[in-house]
């Protein structure tokens, strides 16, 4: 998606763990988002480039990357259209949001990817910038998926925005798409989720003492878990409250993956159709966050895969004409990281077009 404008999208990044280096990568494909500081307290200016450059899931970075002592310095590779110019981004190791000094790189719109600063008043405590993007589920802020409600921000009230997590990024396009042509009538949802940095390597106790299964070894477990997407698909789309839960079952891969989505209709239809109506808008106003696959593939076919949601048009079931399940796809990293820059930028050009109406 390429804003609408010649002016450049001045971001800053707080957190540089696994979802704040994809979304720097995401950012860097876009040549109107100039990223101009990373805050993360726990590495140096090194250490990150290190941690950019070299990914056990994505693959090393196709561009160069260097570093010194107050900075790091990204050079995106070369594309059809010719080189690309380095960013050269400072580095800052602050662990209060407020001793940040955005302003002093001219940081408009701050992306803060710790999964701590959520919620309105402590997302709010970045000073002296235009918005803030949560890259979390917030219960206080409002919540955007990009492609089913995004169009909602409202840039005169929205100073904090959180993206919700990527399991709603992933839910909440299909059941839009089935709501709105087929009428939903009670939904239930299993995501068969990849290993994130949350959970232990070998058993120990869980945070908080509280989900006893949560602290087991991710390594050779599967291990049934909650998840709030379900939750989160209902604010984002009211229509649906009360019709759609969730779980979640973690499973030991790196990388990708996938819900198991079973619902009732309340229009008789057929699974050929279903499956030709998400091709649609697949194809047209879903085009790059939605997809269906015909193919035979695995869950590491999708690694760094940029879509929210990839439907397997071969994994689903049809019991009768108003009962369904449908299997959907999803790098929880890079596809994550690509809406949250998707968003960053819608919320530059509303920006951009009110300054212009209102001069």
């Amino acid at each position: 998606m390429m804003l609408q404008t010649h002016e450049q999208i001045y971001v800053g990044i707080n957190g540089f763990g696994r979802i704040g280096r994809l979304v720097l990568r995401a950012a860097l494909s876009h040549p109107e988002v100039s990223v101009k500081l990373i805050n993360n307290p726990s590495t140096t200016p090194e250490y990150a480039a290190y941690l950019f450059k070299y990914d056990s899931t994505h693959g090393r970075y196709a561009g160069s990357v260097s570093y010194d002592e107050t900075s790091i310095t990204v050079t995106p590779p070369p594309t059809d259209e010719g080189s690309r110019v380095s960013q050269k981004i400072i580095f800052t190791r602050e662990r209060e949001p407020e001793n940040i000094p955005w302003q002093s790189q001219g940081v408009d719109y701050v992306i803060d990817a710790t999964g701590i600063f959520k919620e309105l008043e402590s997302a709010a405590r970045h000073q002296n910038v235009r918005r803030i993007i949560v890259t979390a589920p917030s219960n206080t802020a409002p919540m955007y998926v990009y492609g089913v409600n995004h169009n909602q921000y409202d840039p005169k009230k929205d100073f904090v925005v959180s993206n919700a997590s990527c399991t709603t990024n992933c839910l909440a396009p299909l059941m839009k798409c089935l709501d709105d042509n087929f009428t939903i009538e009670d939904a239930l949802m299993t995501t068969v989720h990849a290993t994130t940095a949350s959970q232990k390597t070998v058993d120990g106790t869980s945070s908080g003492g509280k989900d006893w299964r949560g602290g087991r070894s991710c390594q050779g477990n599967i291990i049934p878990s909650s998840t709030g997407a379900a939750k989160a698909v209902t604010k984002i789309l009211p229509n649906l409250n009360g019709k759609i839960t969730g779980m979640s079952i973690r499973v030991p891969t790196i990388n990708i993956s996938l819900i198991d989505l079973t619902f009732r209709t309340r229009r008789d239809t057929s699974y050929e159709e279903i499956i030709n109506t998400l091709e649609h808008h697949a194809n047209t106003d879903l085009k790059g966050i939605l997809g269906v696959t015909h193919e035979a593939l695995v869950s590491s076919d999708f690694i760094s895969d940029p879509r929210s949601s990839i439907v397997d048009s071969l994994a689903g079931i049809e019991l009768n004409k108003n009962f369904f399940k449908i299997c959907s796809w999803y790098d929880n990293e890079f596809g994550y990281s690509s809406r949250v820059v998707d968003l960053l930028m819608h919320i530059a050009r509303t920006d951009v077009e009110l300054k212009g109406s209102s001069a």
